[in-house]
């Protein structure tokens, strides 16, 4: 399957690390569902960005994962290579 870097530019006023990690786990609960593999996430807490590393068949798909788990859709989704 191909791969996505999808980035959500400004989370929720108030983000912290933790709720992050929480969101990350619910798109894991609810990734087999739609045969996607959320694979690894980042956060800069002083910016507000986070860039999620997903595993999916087309941008859509990885971000109706997030919709489902928490409703914090990615502004951007880009198709990417790993190495």
């Amino acid at each position: 399957m191909p791969l996505f870097m999808d980035v959500h530019k400004k989370a929720p006023e108030g983000t912290k690390a933790k709720d992050v990690a929480a969101a990350h786990i619910a798109d894991v609960k609810t990734q087999e569902k739609y045969g996607v593999k959320y694979i690894n996430y980042w956060f800069d807490e002083k910016s507000g960005q986070i860039f999620c590393l997903v595993d999916a068949p087309n941008a859509e798909t990885a971000n109706r994962v997030h919709k489902e788990a928490h409703g914090l859709t990615a502004d951007e989704i880009h198709p990417v290579v790993q190495g």
